[in-house]
């Protein structure tokens, strides 16, 4: 899929993970440590275009101006719960971010997003958002929360994940055309169950050892 909206990060250390990461046999340990790792990775793709701000520095020889990103006024936000599992190699980037949450789980029968939980910083106004989740694959639960992120009216809102789906990618553009998404790979297509193929299962089940 070919769009200025869509980054296809195809960076060779970052499929070079996402390849171990989707061996079925794979442990959790060793899933949840390359799914760290690739955040990491994504975390400076994702910034690279975010606005810097000029700072004093005093080097050991002189005083200089040099450019930082404002961490602070960045703002993480995993989909509960697989996208916990990318929050800490992007706070590891970007320890100074803030952090919401957003709590959705998917209907088994419909596939829609059902919200349990959400909670974001204040001021949004001038805070740029990136919401997490590993697999849009449907794309309702991404698409219900940059809606309710939406009305805090942050400043830009991008989305991260480790793969998407064709039809996801088009349905989450259809509702938000001018969100970003970053993603390590665009897989073939969606079965029955919704899940991404080739894909690598449940995220969150390989991430927590729960299935």
């Amino acid at each position: 899929m070919t769009s200025p909206l869509v980054h296809h990060i195809n960076h060779p250390l970052v499929q070079h993970k996402l390849t171990l990461l989707r061996e079925r046999e794979r442990s959790t340990s060793s899933f949840r440590r390359l799914v760290h790792e690739i955040a990491m990775l994504l975390a400076y793709e994702l910034t690279r275009d975010m606005p810097t701000r000029p700072i004093e520095v005093e080097t050991p020889l002189e005083t200089m101006t040099g450019r930082v990103i404002d961490g602070k006024k960045i703002v993480f936000v995993p989909i509960l719960r697989a996208g916990l599992g990318l929050l800490e190699g992007m706070l590891e980037v970007v320890p100074s971010a803030r952090v919401g949450h957003a709590g959705l789980y998917r209907d088994p029968i419909t596939l829609d997003a059902v919200e349990y939980y959400f909670k974001m910083p204040e001021d949004l106004a001038d805070r740029d958002v990136v919401v997490l989740d590993p697999m849009l694959a449907t794309g309702h639960s991404a698409i219900a929360a940059v809606e309710r992120i939406r009305e805090a009216g942050p400043r830009s809102i991008r989305f991260v994940c480790l793969l998407a789906a064709p039809v996801g990618l088009a349905a989450f553009h259809a509702h938000h055309p001018d969100v970003p998404v970053y993603t390590a790979a665009i897989d073939r297509e969606l079965d029955q169950n919704g899940y991404i193929r080739p894909g690598l299962g449940d995220a969150g089940d390989r991430l927590y050892g729960t299935r």
